[in-house]
C-alpha cells in the first residue's frame, strides 16, 4: 500500500478478486481501451481504489511509478476515480448505489447498438445494498434478461443490515445466475467468473474478511 489511502479496508477486500479478472478473464487491455468491442469494467466501490490502480499499473495502463503520488495535490490518482485522468476508467464512481445502475444502462445501450460481444462487469461492495438503487437496477436486469452483465459483489461485512438466505438471494429472486466464492481462493473467483448463465444476468458475491476483523 503506497498513497495516502484512506480506506484501507475496501482496498484490501477487492484485491483478489481484481487481479482475477484484470488477469484471467476481461477483453480489455491498454491497446483496445477505446474499441467498441472491449469489455467493459465499472468499479462502483470506488472509495478505497487503491487495490485497483495497483492492478491497472500491473497490467499496463499507466506507469506503476505514479502509484507512489497517490492521493497527492497533483497525482492524476484520486481518492475517487476519475475516468478522465486514470486510463482504464470507465467512470468517475465513489457515491454508493450509483455504479449498478451505470452498468445496466451500459449493458441495455450495448445490446441497442448490437454489440452482442462485450461483457459489462461492475464490483460492489455489500454496503452499496443500503441504497434503493440497486435494488431497482437488479430487477431491471433481471427483468429484462442483460446477460452480458455480470455484477461481482465483495462482501466483507459492512452493509448496515443482511437479507434473508444472504446477498445472492436478492439477486436470484429477480432471475439472475448466482455464485458464492472465498474472496481470496483464485481459483473459486475464476470457475464463478466464467461459470455459464445463457439468458440471464450473472452476480459473484465474494466473501472477505470483515471490515473491522
Amino acid at each position: 500500500m503506497t498513497g495516502d489511502e484512506k480506506h484501507s479496508p475496501a482496498a484490501h477486500s477487492t484485491l483478489d478478486a481484481l487481479w482475477v479478472l484484470y488477469d484471467r478473464v476481461l477483453d480489455v487491455h491498454p491497446g483496445n481501451v477505446d474499441a467498441p468491442d472491449r469489455d467493459r469494467f465499472l468499479l462502483s466501490k470506488g472509495h478505497g481504489p487503491m487495490a485497483y490502480y495497483a492492478v491497472l499499473a500491473a497490467k499496463g495502463f499507466f506507469p506503476v511509478e505514479l502509484l507512489h503520488g497517490f492521493g497527492a495535490y497533483d497525482s492524476p490518482l484520486g481518492h475517487h476515480p476519475d475516468r478522465l485522468l486514470v486510463p482504464g476508467a470507465e467512470i468517475g464512481s465513489g457515491s454508493l448505489g450509483h455504479g449498478l445502475p451505470l452498468a445496466v444502462g451500459t449493458a441495455l445501450g450495448l445490446r441497442a447498438q448490437g454489440l452482442t460481444g462485450p461483457a459489462v462487469w461492475v464490483l460492489i461492495g455489500d454496503a452499496e445494498f443500503d441504497e434503493g438503487s440497486n435494488h431497482e437496477a437488479v430487477a431491471f436486469a433481471g427483468a429484462y434478461g442483460l446477460d452480458r452483465l455480470h455484477t461481482l459483489v465483495i462482501d466483507n461485512s459492512s452493509a448496515t443490515h443482511g437479507w434473508s438466505g444472504g446477498i445472492a438471494a436478492r439477486f436470484a429472486g429477480e432471475g439472475w445466475s448466482t455464485a458464492t466464492v472465498d474472496g481470496r481462493d483464485h481459483e473459486q473467483l475464476y470457475r464463478a467468473f466464467t461459470a455459464p448463465h445463457p439468458g440471464r444476468p450473472h452476480v459473484v458475491v465474494a466473501r472477505t474478511e470483515p471490515k473491522y476483523s
